[in-house]
Formats: structure tokens, sequence, C-alpha cells
């Protein structure tokens, strides 16, 4: 039997990303909800692997032009059919006063790929929801526009920070044909977007919480002895605001009786830098780089390694976590948690309690990872407790519920 035409399009910067892997969690927890939808992928994918999570969705994925002049044909055509929408007019005079303010080929791609968005969606379409309140909620409310639909985002951490005040309260505001509704995954987000709304219901605070059907139990881990091999682990990618510039500069200050060694999983725009700067320290015999690797790969090194660290801070242009999945992933494990109370961080980790929550400095990296591999039974104190929060508090179902809810309502109102 065939399937009918969904009536809900979710638009996504990519699909699939390793590094993005509550996107894949999310989309799959609302199809096993019962929501229908196709996915319309501004990129191709570049990552060489997928996460299982990825093979579980069940729709179709659809690729807009990722560059205009890739498929001139395919855009011109789109042009000309969105230009016969009652909705055209309207949403191009809104892109020219954004362009105006943003006069950037960037700016001028997403009119091209909302076009084309606009003419092939399905005729049965009632609703969009974009992931990202940056470049893929500019298409899907251009888009919406030109076809006189609702749309809705889900924003996370850079698209917030990093994105002009003006886009986003244009974005949350229903006389610009703002978002129905928005949903962010972090209090001190949500807080930030609801002063800029006309109407602070639109913006929901929904954590990702972690799908713990997708996780091995925590392993049982015996007490590791003081003066044992310390083995260090760290997940993200090689950016600024992931600070593992500064993590190096604090391994090189860890005392010369600690037998530790650091591995790290991910790839990224600084790893020539960052393995220069290890070499240059003399580190690299202690370092493991491992580079990009699927969902069970991580879980695995998670449950060998004694202590997560996720230095995270605010790069130079704004730019910062939120509240990384991975560190639920890593307290779903028992693997004891430094990190920094950067953003919402501190959301889920109160240090001293779940974890320790350290200034971003090299010297009190090294003093917090020294003090750790000194107390184990401290550390798994700790990991059993932050365990203990994500069950009670952070578990993925509550969230599921309510953004469900929300999308039905959206897409119903068009009936």
């Amino acid at each position: 039997m065939s399937r009918s035409a969904p009536r809900l399009a979710v638009l996504v910067k990519g699909w699939p990303r390793l590094s993005e892997t509550f996107i894949a969690q999310e989309l799959v927890a609302l199809q096993e909800a019962g929501h229908e939808f196709d996915i319309w992928s501004l990129r191709h994918p570049t990552d060489t692997k997928r996460h299982p999570l990825h093979d579980r969705f069940a729709g179709t994925v659809h690729y807009l032009p990722e560059y205009l002049y890739q498929e001139p044909e395919r855009v011109w055509a789109a042009r000309r059919a969105a230009r016969a929408m009652p909705g055209y007019d309207r949403a191009y005079r809104q892109w020219r006063q954004d362009l105006r303010r943003d006069p950037t080929h960037n700016r001028i791609r997403r009119f091209g790929q909302a076009c084309v968005l606009a003419a092939e969606l399905p005729a049965e379409t009632r609703a969009l929801y974009a992931h990202f309140m940056h470049t893929p909620s500019s298409v899907a409310r251009y888009a919406a526009i030109m076809r006189g639909l609702p749309w809705s985002f889900s924003a996370h951490a850079k698209d917030i920070w990093t994105s002009p005040d003006w886009e986003k309260r244009e974005k949350l505001q229903a006389s610009t044909h703002g978002a129905a509704f928005g949903a962010t995954c972090t209090a001190v987000g949500a807080r930030h977007l609801r002063e800029l709304a006309d109407d602070p219901a639109r913006v929901d605070l929904i954590y990702h919480g972690l799908d713990l059907s997708r996780f091995p139990p925590a392993p049982d881990r015996p007490l590791r002895e003081v003066g044992a091999p310390f083995r260090m682990l760290s997940v993200g990618r090689l950016v600024e605001k992931k600070g593992f510039d500064r993590l190096l500069q604090a391994l090189a200050l860890l005392p010369a009786d600690l037998d530790w060694h650091w591995t790290h999983i991910g790839g990224g725009a600084l790893s020539d830098g960052l393995r220069d700067l290890a070499a240059t320290l003399g580190l690299s015999d202690r370092i493991t780089w491992r580079g990009a690797c699927d969902q069970p790969e991580v879980i695995a090194a998670m449950r060998t390694a004694d202590l997560f660290v996720l230095p995270s801070r605010i790069a130079a242009d704004g730019d910062r976590d939120g509240l990384p999945n991975v560190l639920m992933e890593a307290a779903s494990q028992t693997l004891p948690i430094l990190s920094t109370p950067i953003s919402a961080i501190p959301e889920f980790i109160q240090s001293g309690v779940h974890g320790i929550l350290s200034a971003d400095t090299p010297d009190a990296l090294a003093d917090a990872i020294s003090a750790l591999a000194a107390d184990p039974a401290k550390a798994a104190a700790m990991a059993d407790a932050a365990h203990d929060r994500l069950i009670s508090e952070f578990r993925m179902e509550p969230g599921i519920a309510r953004l469900s809810a929300r999308l039905r309502a959206l897409c119903a109102d068009r009936d």
C-alpha cells in the first residue's frame, strides 16, 4: 500500500549528522508517537558514518539545492511556481527587507531554497517545523508565507546566541508571520527568547532528555584504585566553544605521577591545530584521536573510561553549548563528569553533587582532574547522583509528549 503524503514537513540543516543525535532522537520519537512527516534537508551529508538511530527514520528525505547554481533548472522552475502563489509577493518583500539587513550569499540562498520547498511540498502539507532558529527557520518562514501555512521551530544553542535580535524578534511576532510556536531545550535559552516574543507563550521549554531505551544499563564499575591508570574521554566537535585547546593545556599541567590517557571522539575544523598543539606540549603519546564515531562506539568508550571531560566555553562570536546531550549519555553509563558552568550545563549538573563544574582555565581544569583522580569514591558517588537525576528528571518522554501535542494542534488548525 502506498504511503499517503504527510501533513507535516520537517526542515533540518543536514541529514544525517553524527553530531546531532538529539535531532535524530526527537524525530524518531515523534514518528513512533504517530506523526508522519518527511525531512527536507538544506545540505547533503558529509559524515561517512551514521548512527543506528538514523536508520529508524521511516519517512523520505528530500534534499533542497545546497547551492543554487548546482541545480539551476530546478531552482528556476520552482521560482516560477512560487511566483504564482498568493503569498509570494509578501515573502519576497520580507526577504528583501531581511537582505538589506543581512546582505550575504547565504541570505540569497535561503530564498532560493524556500522557493524550491514551497513548490515541491505536497498539497497535503499543513504545517512546517524547522530545527534551528537561524537558516532552516528562515527557509521555512519564507516558504510558509508563500504557501499560507503555519510554521514552528526548535532552537538550540548557536542559532540562539549568534543570530541578531532583530531576526529572532521577528520570527517570534505574529505581525511578521513569525512562528506559531518555538521550542527550545534550555531554561536560559527560553528566558532569552521569551523576552523577544510578542507573547511569551509562543516559547516552550522542552528538554531533549534521553531515550534510555537506546542505551545499555550502566556497567558495574569497580572502584578505581588511587594510582591506577586514569582514562579520560571527551566527545565533541573540535570547535572553539568545546574548549579542547584549554583542556590540552590543562593536561600538560597534570602532576608527573598521574598515569593518565585522554581519548577524543569527534571531528571538526580545529583538528589539525589541536593535534599540533598536543605535539608542541609533548602530549601526543598520551592521546588517542578517534575521529567521528557512531553511537555504539561512543557508548563502548564511555563504559571503559574513568572520567568524561567537556570543557565548554563561550566562543569569540558568542557561540556556546546549550545542554549537550553527551553529558546525559555519560550519566547513563555512570561515568563521572567534569564540565564547566556555561549556558545550561548547570541545569543538569550541580557542581559537587552530580559532577564537577570547573572554570574553563587550564589551571582550574588541571586542579579538577587531579582532585577527581585522587578521590575515586567521590567521583563514583557523583556519577551515581547524575544517573539518578537523569532517570528522574531528564528522560525523553515528557518533552516528546509536549512537542507532539503542539505539532498535532498546529496541523489540526489548518483542517
